[in-house]
């Protein structure tokens, strides 16, 4: 079976560009959302012969951006220079954000409707705000309508400490609340599920720091990573949510976050909250010859499937199938895989799900039985969120860019990026590496 834009014209990804990945270590981080995308975005548009207005549209993901970045894709683009005329829109799917931007676009350049899209996903998780209770919020405007002494000081009578205690975004943010689970709440269920122990899950999270560590000495983000600079002029040049020290031991002296009783997901074996964009352009095949691009890949098809929100970690599973299924693909026939490691213990049960032949019969269909065994050799093999860190709006992005790098890297053809997406679904994406337009 050909791919969903088998029949449409073909998408090419030019090149991309993304900011290093920043911690969020508990303060405000230097940098807004839109800060970052724009940075990455002026970076990777500097190496292009056409000005911003030549784009057709800039679309980007994000799940969580600062009330005063409504519509932060159109902050993006007009902090770009693409000019009045350039659209943007901003899409959200969770986790999912900077893929689901990469398919808006792919779409309009398949169907003859955009030449040249600027797209991909940022995050700022450091400047997630501290909301009110509803009782503070009542309260607030009771407040706001008092008029004269006595009524403010009946309402003032009213204000308990209780009110005063701050509910933090990014935890309603990272919650299920259809549920009732929070996103470590589900790997912990993942985990019981599938029999994933905590010496496996420290293991796998210090293996994503080594692979992380060798990538960084061996400066194979060299041609994707885009420096920093602050106001006060510091320089932000890498990933810093590396632990080159991570070790069995550390890890083991982490007690768990989710479950603190019989809990085995903790802070070292789930993915870091982190700030961070990546931005790509796409264009069409006539606009590659037209402006005389570089070509970096092909986008050949998306998937988008849905799993039981307890369990959304196994969606990359349904999704890989689905996208492999309708292509006429085994895992054999894919060089690389990149699969978001949004907990060690998620990326565990995908592969153990996978392989085993009664849930993908039972769970995914009868043609599962043909795609073949997937394990760690060829996937994430420069590190993933546990180690780089995982900003939910840019990571569908990063990936994607960073997968197309690897396969080029390595002289391999075809890839797979895939993320679990908190609510319930799971994404993937089919590229393809090529050096030039068709035709």
């Amino acid at each position: 079976m050909g791919s969903s834009f088998a029949k449409l014209r073909a998408v090419y990804i030019v090149a991309g560009r993304r900011t290093p990945f920043l911690k969020a270590k508990g303060n405000r981080g230097a940098f807004s959302a839109s800060d970052l995308a724009v940075e990455a975005g002026r970076q990777l548009l500097l190496t292009m012969p056409f000005s911003p207005e030549a784009l057709d549209g800039v679309i980007i993901g994000s799940v969580f951006p600062d009330a005063t970045e409504a519509n932060i894709a159109r902050v993006i683009a007009l902090r770009l220079g693409c000019g009045k005329k350039v659209p943007a829109f901003t899409v959200n799917r969770n986790c999912a954000s900077g893929m689901q931007a990469l398919d808006c676009a792919a779409k309009d350049i398949a169907m003859g409707r955009a030449e040249l899209v600027l797209a991909g996903g940022t995050e700022a998780m450091s400047r997630y705000p501290l909301l009110h209770t509803p009782e503070m919020v009542e309260w607030l405007v009771a407040w706001g309508k008092a008029r004269g002494f006595g009524a403010r000081l009946g309402v003032l009578g009213k204000l308990r400490p209780a009110y005063l205690k701050p509910v933090l975004g990014v935890l309603q943010g990272l919650t299920d609340h259809v549920v009732g689970l929070n996103m470590g709440e589900t790997a912990e269920i993942l985990a019981h599920r599938f029999g994933v122990s905590r010496e496996e899950m420290d293991a796998f999270s210090v293996e994503s720091h080594r692979r992380l560590a060798a990538a960084t000495d061996e400066k194979r983000f060299a041609g994707e990573l885009t420096p920093l600079i602050d106001a006060a002029g510091n320089v932000y040049d890498c990933d810093d949510g590396l632990r080159r020290d991570s070790d069995m031991v550390k890890m083991a002296k982490l007690k768990p976050v989710f479950d603190r009783n019989i809990g085995k997901v903790t802070a070292g074996n789930s993915a870091q909250l982190t700030d961070g964009a990546a931005a790509l352009l796409l264009a069409s095949g006539e606009a590659v010859k037209k402006h005389n691009l570089p070509v970096l890949g092909k986008l050949l098809d998306f998937e988008w499937a849905g799993v039981d929100p307890a369990q959304m970690g196994l969606g990359p599973v349904h999704a890989i199938a689905g996208i492999m299924g309708r292509n006429g693909l085994a895992a054999a026939d894919i060089g690389y895989f990149e699969i978001n490691e949004a907990f060690a213990t998620q990326v565990m049960a995908c592969l153990r799900a996978w392989n085993d032949g009664s849930y993908m019969k039972n769970e995914i269909g009868d043609f599962a039985a043909g795609l073949g065994p997937l394990d760690m050799k060829n996937i994430n093999v420069d590190g993933g969120g546990v180690s780089i860190g995982h900003p939910v709006g840019a990571s569908g992005a990063r990936i994607t860019l960073h997968l197309l790098n690897t396969l080029r890297r390595n002289g391999a053809r075809k890839g797979i990026a895939s993320l679990c997406i908190g609510g319930g679904q799971g994404g993937a994406v089919l590229v393809e590496s090529v050096e030039r337009a068709d035709g």
